[in-house]
């Protein structure tokens, strides 16, 4: 190797420990509101696709199955979403939003941004828009790997 590389400067340890701040800062501030950042990724995901199946939640929110599960019970059980009791076809039984779900990810909505500000502080609109379509793009050219 031709020059040593300080971890704390590469580009995939700088994104996870972005991704690590922004998560347990959201966690913090959603406390607040009776919410974890797992919950508001299943209500936006929810919101997005009113009726996605289970596979699809978990896709989307980067979780496995049986956490995703764990999540949704606790979303049900506060009356946040509901999950049909019968699948329509096949064995995926879809679940939405309730009102009550709707009006708490708006909540939500409104302290992520606040977290998302905090983190992009200091940076200008054009280096906002640039930074978003940069981490757009690498995560692009990773999709079709696996």
């Amino acid at each position: 190797m031709s020059q040593a590389r300080n971890t704390e400067l590469r580009p995939g340890y700088l994104v996870k420990r972005v991704q690590q701040l922004i998560r347990q800062a959201s966690d913090v501030e959603l406390r607040n509101i009776g919410l974890s950042m797992s919950q508001h990724a299943v209500l936006s995901a929810l919101f997005e696709r009113p009726g996605a199946s289970s596979a699809e939640l978990a896709r989307r929110c980067f979780v496995t199955r049986q956490s995703l599960q764990d999540v949704l019970s606790g979303l049900r059980a506060n009356g946040l979403v509901v999950v049909a009791d019968k699948p329509p076809v096949g064995r995926a039984r879809p679940a939405r939003l309730t009102d009550q779900g709707r009006q708490r990810l708006e909540q939500a909505e409104k302290v992520v941004s606040t977290v998302e500000d905090r983190m992009l502080a200091g940076l200008s609109p054009d280096d906002r828009g640039r930074l978003t379509m940069l981490l757009f793009r690498c995560a692009e050219n990773l999709t079709d790997i696996g």
